[in-house]
């Protein structure tokens, strides 16, 4: 049984094969514009190394289709089936309308048996019946008698009068994208009506909505493209199925996962993604809150929350039921002899004998569930938010201060390109820090050596970016405000270049081990040493949120000491230096 992901790849490596046998060797619809897509729609595509910066970061494995690139190939396909099967590019359309544009399947069916082939799709070769010539004619919709001249028919000869068309047709292009198969109006027959006959009978409104229909089936039925699911966005994405990460960058900057469309969420896997948006979304934990913060009125039993006072409550109108908060008996039953207002001694004797033993269970389940839930949630809000936020601080650097550094330290922009790509690595690591929250969510807690060594991943991983977060938003201010040229500049650059670097490094180990499943955990609960020592240099520290405004990270610095001997950390990178060494060899700083 071959897998859908499979049939994909061999579809591709076919129509590939085609492609360099109709075009000599070229690859067909890749043009250099598309390979060099900057990450961020701000990033200034006219410079000659901003999309350097992010290449060693992205291999891309997709292309991004303006609608100018999605009509070309659409055409180009149209044309080379029409040459190949020697039909007319009308009937090349409709064939590859119904074999949702697989050039392989059309060449496939139409090879194997051609007459079915015509058959299926409405292609005859010959009327039904004979279309009138020079005599006039009943049409068989409005029965109005018309001269030939004035009637239609497709290949099938079934003459109907112009009017009759038109109005057939643009109730077929109303009706939505079935007008792309639509058919003969006599109901026993099944020819096809082409977009050529279309273009003559319907209106311009009509004929642009038929065209917008066309354009989008070749998006839509093509396992291989989709468009980008960002609001108002019009690029499609040629995706090259079984190439590794589904993660896409469209030109309007918004990045999303090919599998789910959701948006990119590497390295959490598109089930458990589909699992947290559904419980963010879901009424679930509204009915956890009211289970562990609030009871039943004994009465009419709808729910009360008491958040101080004595145990006396009194339901709301028109119910009006006084009862006691711990027992849920009425309160004409109590008084001075049941402990007064804040106490109450049945409850109490109750409890003794276990009589509230399970309502007192499921609500500390509850209570301890949305707690839990509310941990890891308020974390991922957190580091969303402060993606964001550095976005918009990229783009205002982009836009603003970069010209502005540049006049200062009397030194081209093309040379401070470091300072925008530590802001990308920022974006990326946000991204990547709010999802390991959702993974972290999901992680069985009886398996304890995994969840104790991803903690100790994520919390080196956010330690190391607040550190490069630090010295782009901070410390760059201190030369942003100078009023020349400063000689601790280059420090700087390599300082922060360093910490770009050393972050880069963290998340992709991050990013590795989970996609892994955290398999560096061996059977017996312990870490591999080995794997952990070569993926990270720095101690154990449990950072916690996003950065930014409206953040509350809390993130211990690195341990000066690492595990293996003969080497030292650096107390502002983390990297791992030989003992001897005095200056750090990635940020120059001094041990």
């Amino acid at each position: 049984m071959v897998s859908e992901d499979e049939f994909d790849m061999q579809d591709a490596a076919a129509e590939s094969a085609e492609d360099d046998f109709y075009s000599g060797g070229e690859e067909d619809g890749f043009d250099s514009d598309d390979a060099d897509v900057a990450d961020y729609e701000f990033i200034d595509n006219d410079s000659d190394d901003s999309d350097d910066l992010i290449s060693h970061r992205y291999q891309q494995n997709y292309t991004i289709l303006s609608e100018g690139d999605i009509r070309q190939r659409q055409d180009d396909d149209i044309m080379r089936i029409a040459t190949v099967l020697s039909i007319s590019k009308v009937a090349a359309s409709i064939l590859l309308r119904y074999y949702n544009w697989s050039v392989s399947k059309v060449h496939d069916e139409w090879f194997a048996d051609e007459e079915k082939v015509r058959r299926a799709v409405g292609l005859l070769e010959e009327p039904v019946v004979p279309f009138p010539d020079g005599r006039e004619m009943t049409c068989g919709i409005c029965f109005e008698t018309y001269p030939s001249d004035r009637l239609r028919a497709v290949v099938c000869g079934h003459a109907f009068c112009n009017s009759c068309w038109a109005g057939y047709i643009s109730t077929a292009i109303n009706d939505g994208p079935g007008c792309l198969m639509l058919r003969c109006p006599d109901p026993s027959c099944n020819a096809a009506v082409g977009q050529d006959m279309i273009n003559v009978l319907t209106s311009n409104e009509d004929s642009d909505k038929y065209s917008r229909y066309f354009i989008r089936s070749y998006i839509e039925d093509n396992r291989k493209t989709k468009w980008c699911p960002a609001p108002g966005c019009d690029y499609a994405v040629d995706f090259i199925v079984g190439s590794g990460s589904y993660d896409v960058i469209c030109r309007c900057a918004y990045s999303f996962c090919w599998n789910c469309t959701e948006e990119a969420h590497r390295p959490v896997d598109c089930g458990t993604v589909a699992k947290w948006i559904l419980k963010n979304s879901a009424e679930s934990e509204n009915m956890n809150w009211i289970l562990a913060n609030s009871k039943p009125c004994p009465k009419c039993k709808r729910p009360i929350e008491k958040n101080q006072g004595c145990m006396h409550i009194t339901c709301t109108p028109p119910c009006k039921f006084e009862f006691c908060w711990l027992c849920l008996g009425a309160w004409s039953d109590h008084g001075e002899r049941t402990g007064g207002f804040y106490a109450c001694n049945r409850y109490e004797t109750a409890k003794q004998e276990g009589v509230y033993d399970e309502a007192e269970k499921r609500r500390e389940m509850a209570k301890n569930s949305l707690e839990r839930y509310t941990h890891y949630y308020e974390r991922w809000a957190t580091n969303q938010t402060s993606r964001q936020k550095a976005l918009a601080d990229l783009q205002q650097m982009q836009n603003v201060h970069l010209e502005k550094l540049s006049d200062i330290q009397c030194q081209p922009e093309s040379q401070l390109k470091f300072i925008i790509e530590a802001w990308l690595q920022i974006v990326e690591c946000r991204r990547v820090l709010k999802w390991t929250y959702s993974y972290g969510y999901y992680l069985p807690e009886h398996e304890h050596a995994k969840r104790l060594f991803f903690e100790y991943l994520q919390g080196e991983a956010e330690s190391g970016l607040e550190r490069l977060h630090q010295c782009a938003e901070k410390e760059l201010q201190i030369y942003l405000n100078a009023e020349g040229p400063s000689k601790e500049f280059n420090e700087f650059r390599t300082k922060l270049a360093g910490l770009t670097s050393v972050t880069r490094n963290y998340f992709e180990n991050l990013v590795r081990a989970l996609e892994n499943g955290l398999s560096d955990v061996d059977s017996h609960g312990a870490c591999s040493r080995m794997a952990s020592s070569k993926s990270l240099g720095g101690g154990s520290s449990r950072a916690r949120a996003g950065r930014g405004k409206g953040s509350t990270s809390r993130s211990s610095g690195p341990s000066k000491n690492i595990d293996e001997p003969g080497h030292w950390s650096c107390e502002y990178c983390t990297f791992a230096n030989i003992k001897p060494a005095a200056i750090c060899a990635m940020c120059q700083q001094r041990r």
